[in-house]
């Protein structure tokens, strides 16, 4: 009765009605208590919905159904277009969003539209989807929704070909994160947290511009305009990066900051010593104080663009501000501060470095020795 009912009226039913029909049979078939006779019934109907003139209708239908029957659609189909998955999306579960964020040739769409309505967990779907195409817009969007959760933040650093700016992105997120959490658990005054936050974005800035020299156009400039837009590019991440023997993101700040052509800026840069560099850091608004830093530190021999804080160049810099009557205090105390870090990390470097040799010089130890017992001879004495 219900084949015989079901498609005399889907003969003439519309495209729209037939869909919904199909779905609250299916619905029936799975949930309902139906009779053998019923359920063979309903069976053979869906079955027969198979040949229907308008697939796309019935999958759009089933795929905003209830999560757990439309999770499967949303995942696998081929007949949905982006306006469907970007409209179920939007009014689905995080089950049904999840299905979405995990389909395979995702579009850059529909990525970018999940990263605005889309739940943490849907979020996360997504950025371990190697196949999906996430524009570098939607990951910093993922960032600035959900950067403090931890799990997030390795998710997105784990997929390939992340640029300089959002690892340095990345880093931020982390050490707020750190900050705040110390802070609610009152292991740290706020303004320590805050300072030792604001370090440790510094460093990762720098380290990341070291790494970064592949030869892929200019990372160290695009790291630069990224810093610059999240209010990272600091008079402070400069001295560092002087410092650091950093001298490529060092220029690339500075172009950033003067709005020169870095080819100029490093002309510039190679004479610190001149009043044209003197003019290149009042153009990018630097400290007139931190000039005599900046020519000192990059006077220093190096060891090249190490990424760490020379402790030779940090002394230097030191020394010569000291005997400058016009350099402020607290210029004077935050080198103080980088020639403790830098000594506190060559130190760790030597002992690391004492540990290897250490381990290389060590002799193998020798094998245990064979130890063999004979049994009878034991058995032999405890019977006598």
């Amino acid at each position: 009765m219900i084949v015989q009912r079901f498609l005399s009226w889907v003969q003439n039913a519309p495209a729209g009605a037939r869909a919904e029909a199909t779905g609250a049979l299916a619905r029936a078939w799975l949930h309902s208590d139906l009779g053998d006779r019923d359920r063979d019934d309903a069976e053979i109907a869906l079955t027969s919905m198979l040949d229907d003139p308008s697939p796309p209708h019935c999958v759009a239908a089933l795929a905003r159904d209830q999560s757990d029957i439309a999770a499967v659609v949303l995942a696998r189909s081929p007949l949905l277009s982006d306006a469907d998955l970007v409209d179920c999306a939007g009014a689905g579960d995080v089950f049904a969003q999840s299905a979405v964020a995990l389909r395979p040739g995702l579009s850059a769409a529909v990525a970018t539209a999940l990263t605005e309505v889309g739940y943490r967990e849907t979020l996360i779907s997504l950025a371990v989807n190697p196949a999906a195409d996430v524009p570098e817009s939607a990951l910093r969007r993922m960032i600035e929704r959900f950067g403090d959760d931890g799990e997030m933040r390795e998710a997105i650093l784990a997929r390939p070909g992340l640029s300089s700016g959002l690892r340095a992105e990345l880093v931020r997120a982390t050490a707020s994160a750190l900050a705040d959490f110390v802070v609610a658990r009152a292991w740290m005054p706020e303004h320590r947290a805050s300072r030792m936050a604001r370090e440790e974005i510094e460093k990762g800035a720098v380290a990341i511009a070291v790494l970064r020299e592949d030869g892929e156009g200019a990372p160290e400039l695009e790291l630069a305009a990224s810093l610059r837009r999240a209010g990272l590019l600091t008079p402070a991440l400069a001295l560092r990066a002087a410092l650091s023997g950093a001298r490529g993101f060092f220029i690339a700040l500075l172009a950033e900051l003067s709005g020169l052509d870095a080819a100029r800026v490093a002309g510039l840069v190679n004479r610190p010593g001149g009043s044209g560099f003197a003019a290149l850091c009042a153009r990018a608004k630097l400290p007139a104080s931190l000039v005599p830093a900046f020519a000192a530190a990059l006077e220093t021999p190096g060891d090249g663009e190490s990424g760490r804080l020379s402790r030779a160049a940090v002394s230097r810099v030191r020394r010569v501000c000291e005997a400058a009557s016009d350099v402020p205090g607290a210029l004077k105390t935050a080198l103080r501060n980088l020639e403790i870090e830098a000594v506190r990390e060559e130190a760790r470097r030597a002992r690391t470095a004492s540990f290897a040799l250490a381990s290389e010089a060590a002799p193998t130890p020798a094998a245990p020795p064979v130890i063999t017992i004979d049994f009878q001879a034991i058995e032999a004495q405890l019977a006598a």
